[in-house]
């Protein structure tokens, strides 16, 4: 069973997932394109996946979109957390849940290339999936990413995104918790709202905005084209979305990511969202948002050695590039 081993300095969890390091090559050590021409997640080889646990069909009864659980998982969802010390040591087994989004039917098509509606379709499917696992009280985060591109992570071509439920809240999302209620305690009032209001009131940093939502370049970015889905009202809790809203985040994240496939030739990227922990309920001081990261300078040593980022691309100028991409028509 994996393992999770906390650093006694900073507090920092790391899995330790000895399986995967000796698991086959048809999943995530594959590359992103697949050498033999097989692909797991193409329609006619879901006996090769793990039993399907959230499943969209079309009118003609064949899937659109499936989830199940990751074949090869960082962590494992049975048994408990036995937590325990070794010393000065923390450890505790590697309990969670570890699902796999396959975003389309299509082999050949990536989320950029779907339409709304099926943009809108993978987002119901993150919502029911965070819904039904925040059910189980042994997990405290759930986090939803997706890895688009070899040197972002993906190990297959067919679009998929991933969800992995923990047993602790990670120590990045922590942080931002922790700084957001401080702020919250000081001026009774939510930061992520304040810098909505800031950014919408000055325009330099507003790639795209509509009823809904707002996507901005943080002030403070940490890499190039680095770019927040934020919803315009508070809300703190990703899974409460509404019909309405998942429509309008819909047609925002395909503009930004067509954008973004534009204006830097097909990017790899990340993007996680990060929202109030699976057990906390609603709250006036955390805002829930996404983070989409264009994967184009790398992490070095003076990054690793001192916490700091480079950027050589200021937010600003990365808002005008983004803002002036030609694209086929809006969304």
């Amino acid at each position: 069973m994996p393992e999770l081993r906390q650093d006694p300095v900073n507090g920092r969890w790391v899995i330790i997932a000895s399986e995967r390091g000796r698991r086959p090559t048809d999943f995530d050590t594959a590359p992103a394109v697949e050498s033999n021409g097989f692909c797991p997640f193409c329609p006619g080889n879901e006996s090769v996946t793990p039993d399907t646990t959230h499943v969209i069909h079309d009118d003609a009864d064949q899937w659109q979109l499936r989830v199940f659980p990751n074949k090869f998982p960082v962590l494992e969802v049975e048994g408990d957390a036995d937590r325990s010390g070794e010393g000065v040591y923390d450890r505790m087994n590697g309990l969670g849940a570890h699902e796999v989004i396959v975003e389309t039917r299509s082999h050949d098509e990536q989320l950029t290339d779907l339409s709304l509606d099926q943009i809108g379709q993978v987002i119901r499917a993150y919502q029911a999936r965070y819904i039904d696992l925040k059910r189980d009280f042994r997990f405290r985060y759930i986090l939803i990413f997706k890895n688009h591109g070899e040197a972002a992570g993906s190990s297959l071509a067919h679009s998929h995104s991933q969800l992995i439920a923990l047993p602790v809240i990670p120590k990045r999302v922590h942080e931002e918790l922790v700084g957001a209620k401080r702020h919250y305690d000081f001026k009774e009032r939510c930061i992520f709202c304040d810098i909505l209001r800031q950014e919408l009131e000055d325009g330099r940093r507003v790639v795209l905005e509509n009823e809904g939502f707002a996507a901005l370049s943080p002030y403070a970015a940490r890499f190039p084209f680095e770019t927040w889905i934020l919803p315009k009202e508070h809300q703190s809790c990703f899974e409460h979305l509404s019909d309405e809203q998942i429509e309008q985040l819909a047609r925002i994240l395909k503009n930004l990511l067509v954008r973004l496939r534009e204006t830097l030739n097909d990017p790899p990227f990340n993007f996680m969202i990060h929202t109030t922990p699976a057990q906390d309920g609603p709250n006036g001081y955390y805002h829930w948002h996404i983070e989409v990261i264009p994967k184009l300078t790398k992490v070095a040593g003076f990054e690793w050695g001192s916490g700091f980022y480079v950027n050589p691309t200021p937010p600003e100028e990365a808002t005008t590039f983004l803002r002036e991409a030609r694209t086929e028509r809006e969304f």
